[in-house]
C-alpha cells in the first residue's frame, strides 16, 4: 500500500468547487487572510491546505489570468522544499511530540541519524496544541519573507489548540500581517471560538463519493481485488483516509466476521473466537468496537426492527465506554452485544 502524507501528495480528487473558490479570490486579487477547511476526517483537507500552499508559495500575483488550476510542477523549488517540510516561508503548527519521545527525536538529531516515517508514525503526540508551541508563529511572522512574497501558515488542526492557544491564534486572526495567509483545518468547526470561525473565510469539503473513494484505493493499494475495494467502499463512507486505515487494520474482513457470527444464533465457536482477538490489544478492539456499530447502525439505517436495534446501539455505547472505564471483561462485553444484536436481528425476520 503505497501510502503519501498531504504536504507530499499533489493528487486531489472530489474538491474541485473548493478549489476553484480560492483560485478566483487570487485571481482577483480578494484573497482572505484566513481560511477555514472543514469538513469530516480522511477527505483530503490537509491534501488541499498543503495544494493552496504550494499555489501561494510557487507564484507570484503576476498575470492573473494565467492560472487555471491551484496545480504545481512537481519538480519546483516549492513542491520539493514543502515535501521536504523544509520551505522557509511555510509554518506549519500540529500537535508536537511528548516530551519523551520529543527527546527521542531531538536526540536522532544529534546523533546524525534522523529517524524515518515509520520510526516518526510510532512515537506519541500530545493530546494538544500549547500556547508555548504558538508562539513559534509569532517568530516566523516576526522575520521577513525569504523572498518577499506570500508567508503561509497552515495550522493541522485547528480543532487541538487549546483555550489559550486558540486566543493566541485569535489574535493573530484580528490583526493578520500583509502577505500571509492563515489555512486552519478543523473536524468539527462548531467547536471552534466563534471569533475564529467568523474571522476565516470557509470551504466547507463535502465525503467523497463511493466513485471517488473507490478510484483512489485502486491508486493507492492496487493490490485490493475488486471486491475487497467494493466492500471497504461502503463502510468508509466518503473518507479516503478510513478507508486507507482499514485496508491497514483488516477491518472489511473484521466488519463481514461480525456480520456472519450476528447472523447465527447462540454463542457459536466463531463468535468466541472473533471476541478473544477483538480482546487481544487495543488496536483491534478499537476497530472492532467501531465496525460492530457500524454494522448496529446499518440496521437502524435499513429500518431493521428499528426499536429493538436502537437499544442495542444505546446498549453498545453505554458498554464499550464502561468497559474502558471499569476494566470489564471485553470478550464478555462483545458475546453478550454479538447476541442482543443476533436477536434484535432475527425477531425482524
Amino acid at each position: 500500500m503505497e501510502n503519501i502524507a498531504p504536504y507530499q501528495n499533489p493528487y486531489l480528487i472530489g474538491h474541485e468547487t473548493a478549489e476553484q473558490v480560492f483560485l478566483n479570490a487570487f485571481k482577483s486579487n480578494a484573497l482572505h487572510h484566513a481560511w477555514l477547511i472543514s469538513g469530516p476526517e480522511g477527505i483530503g483537507k490537509a491534501t488541499l491546505a498543503y495544494k493552496i500552499a504550494r499555489f501561494l508559495l510557487a507564484n507570484r500575483q503576476d498575470n492573473l489570468s494565467d492560472f487555471k488550476s491551484l496545480d504545481v510542477d512537481e519538480n519546483s523549488a516549492a513542491f520539493r522544499l514543502i515535501a521536504r517540510r523544509a520551505h522557509p516561508n511555510l509554518k506549519v503548527l500540529e500537535r508536537d511530540f511528548i516530551e519523551t519521545d520529543k527527546k527521542k527525536v531531538l536526540k536522532a538529531i544529534k546523533d546524525g541519524e534522523p529517524l524515518d516515517e515509520d520510526d516518526l508514525q510510532n512515537l506519541k503526540k500530545s493530546a494538544v496544541i500549547k500556547v508555548d508551541e504558538t508562539r513559534s508563529i509569532h517568530e516566523f511572522l516576526g522575520k521577513k519573507s525569504f523572498d518577499g512574497d506570500w508567508r503561509v501558515v497552515l495550522i493541522d488542526s485547528a480543532d487541538d489548540l487549546n483555550a489559550s492557544s486558540a486566543n493566541a491564534i485569535l489574535k493573530i486572526l484580528e490583526e493578520p500581517p500583509l502577505k500571509t495567509i492563515l489555512l486552519l483545518i478543523s473536524h468539527n468547526p462548531n467547536r471552534l471560538l466563534p471569533t475564529i470561525r467568523s474571522r476565516c473565510a470557509k470551504l466547507i469539503l463535502q465525503p467523497l463519493t463511493n466513485e471517488n473513494v473507490a478510484l483512489l484505493l485502486h491508486r493507492y493499494c492496487p493490490e485490493l481485488s475488486q471486491a475487497d475495494v467494493d466492500g471497504i467502499v461502503q463502510i468508509a463512507h466518503g473518507s479516503i483516509g478510513r478507508a486507507l486505515s482499514y485496508v491497514e487494520g483488516n477491518a472489511l474482513q473484521v466488519y463481514q466476521n461480525l456480520l456472519k457470527v450476528v447472523s447465527q444464533k447462540g454463542m457459536t465457536s466463531q463468535a468466541l473466537q472473533l471476541a478473544y482477538e477483538a480482546s487481544s490489544d487495543e488496536e483491534r478492539w478499537a476497530l472492532t468496537t467501531e465496525m460492530f456499530l457500524k454494522i448496529v447502525s446499518n440496521y437502524i439505517q435499513q429500518g431493521c426492527c428499528v426499536e429493538k436495534t436502537g437499544a442495542v446501539w444505546d446498549q453498545a455505547q453505554a458498554m464499550f465506554r464502561d468497559t474502558e472505564n471499569l476494566n470489564m471483561d471485553k470478550r464478555q462485553v462483545l458475546l453478550n452485544l454479538i447476541y442482543a444484536l443476533s436477536q434484535a436481528v432475527s425477531d425482524a425476520n
